[in-house]
């Protein structure tokens, strides 16, 4: 069974980079990342630059970004084989 890799809030904006989201604004620590989508929607995900992210806020930006993106090119990049 695969599990989730620890990642850092740099870790988790390099792969959204990757994905086509680029840097919006920050506040603090956290990041805001922004895309538009193919149907010309604002797609936006915030990311706590924490140097390691909970289990529980690295679930919760994934389930945000399967909105926009399908759970199985997200798992490549947050899960071990």
């Amino acid at each position: 069974m695969s599990r989730l890799r620890r990642l850092s809030g740099r870790d988790v904006i390099k792969i959204f980079e990757g994905l086509g989201f680029v840097v919006h604004s920050q506040k603090g620590s956290h990041v805001k990342l922004r895309r538009v989508g193919p149907d010309g929607d604002k797609q936006v995900l915030t990311i706590p630059q924490h140097p390691e992210l909970d289990r529980g806020t690295l679930k919760a930006i994934i389930r945000q970004a399967s909105r926009f993106i399908s759970i199985s090119d997200l798992r490549k990049h947050f899960y071990t084989d």
